[in-house]
């Protein structure tokens, strides 16, 4: 959970950062509006970098070791965030900037591809049979505490002088990576490989091209796994990259209402995630799932109606009932849903895969379509329809997955041997 929490606390202050500021630091030459989709634009492309990742690291992972491709992603995640908070903007260096900046955030896009199925799997597969969805819910509860932590530093950053933040303030969150890297380092190397993974080396089951055997086999688990992936997706990238720019340019209420409602609403999902998991543990994990997904459909236009009021009592609870409710009842769950999918001998691969095509379908774009969505309609509706009807897909998808009962992981010191 901690070295997640750090690695999505690195992909997470981009986007905070590609509202606040990346538009007027690279994208100067553009009017405001243009330069404020370029900034989502730049943010989208790790997505379209994560598949890849997720190939790679999985290719390695099923083949090799869990334990080591966690680590890797780990350093490529830290290397690519440190060296933006270093990056000369625009007025510095030209067009190499924004060039220099997109070349970044697809290196972080490869390193979060891999850490999902990595962090999730060692977790799923150290569980025992009964507990699966409660151990691998723990990874999940990475990405709403890295929400809070990058969240709240850009809060405190935008309290200093606009002078101070423009030159070294937005900085300061990637710079600040360094040091998380290294206690994320310091617990990953300590982590045992997973027990399953060496069940299968020693039972020489594992496959010589991972990623093709997906494809050849797994294509239906594949397409699933990448579908179930909307019901939560899209959500939670328009509550915590979208509303940075909606709350104050629309409705016209502080960013710092926004910032500190989704803060508190994310410090509350940690907790709910691992709570809905224990309930997934004992009804089944499709039926928590599906009840998530209709959550999300239901809550979509409520949550716009309450954010419309401007009143922050009202926005903390639309906050809340997007997050720690309809988020986490659609997103613990996914963590040992989509594994398990999949054989063991392709699980890095194909869970990774399955994630992270879900991430280009449903995350990637969510923020640039309900900035282009109420350009045209003027009104939160139409995005209340695509998170209710990207929800729906989700609904469909998880319904035709299958569930399957896992065996108790086999112990570690029984399999060291081989």
């Amino acid at each position: 959970m901690i070295g997640t929490t750090i690695e999505w606390y690195d992909y997470y202050i981009f986007g905070t950062a590609a509202v606040l500021v990346l538009n007027n630091q690279f994208f100067p030459t553009l009017d405001p509006a243009a330069a404020t989709l370029a900034s989502l634009a730049t943010f989208a492309v790790a997505f379209i970098a994560r598949p890849f990742g997720g190939a790679i690291f999985g290719h390695f992972g099923d083949k090799y070791s869990r334990k080591k491709m966690l680590v890797w992603s780990l350093l490529m995640m830290g290397a690519s965030t440190f060296i933006v908070g270093l990056l000369p903007n625009y007025d510095a260096i030209g067009i190499a900037a924004p060039i220099i900046l997109v070349a970044l955030r697809f290196l972080q896009g490869l390193a979060v591809g891999g850490e999902w199925g990595g962090a999730v799997l060692m977790a799923l597969e150290h569980a025992p049979a009964n507990r699966r969805a409660f151990y691998a819910s723990w990874t999940q509860c990475g990405v709403p505490a890295a929400l809070v932590l990058s969240s709240g530093i850009f809060f405190l950053m935008q309290k200093t002088p606009p002078e101070f933040f423009n030159t070294w303030g937005w900085r300061i969150p990637f710079l600040l990576s360094a040091l998380l890297i290294v206690v994320g380092l310091f617990i990953r190397l300590r982590v045992s490989e997973s027990p399953e993974f060496l069940k299968m080396k020693s039972d020489e089951k594992d496959v010589r091209v991972p990623v093709l055997e997906v494809f050849r086999s797994a294509k239906k688990p594949l397409i699933l796994g990448s579908l179930a992936m909307a019901s939560p997706n899209i959500i939670f990238y328009i509550c915590s990259v979208y509303m940075l720019s909606y709350g104050p340019g629309v409705v016209g209420v502080s960013r710092d209402v926004i910032f500190l409602s989704v803060i508190f609403a994310a410090f509350i999902q940690v907790f709910t995630i691992p709570l809905v998991a224990t309930v997934a543990d004992r009804l089944g994990k499709k039926k928590i799932l599906q009840a998530g997904a209709l959550a999300v459909a239901v809550l979509a236009y409520p949550v716009f109606l309450l954010v419309d009021t401007g009143e922050t009592l009202l926005i903390v609870l639309a906050m809340v009932l997007a997050l720690p409710v309809a988020h986490a009842m659609a997103y613990s769950v996914i963590a040992s849903f989509i594994p398990e999918l999949f054989e063991p001998e392709v699980r890095f691969t194909g869970a990774s895969l399955a994630y992270q095509i879900g991430g280009i379908i449903t995350s990637a774009p969510a923020p640039f379509l309900a900035a282009l969505l109420y350009t045209e309609t003027g009104a939160s509706w139409g995005i209340a329809l695509y998170i209710a009807g990207a929800a729906l897909i989700g609904l469909l998808a998880i319904t035709l997955g299958k569930e399957r009962k896992a065996a108790t992981a086999p112990k570690v010191e029984e399999l060291t041997h081989t």
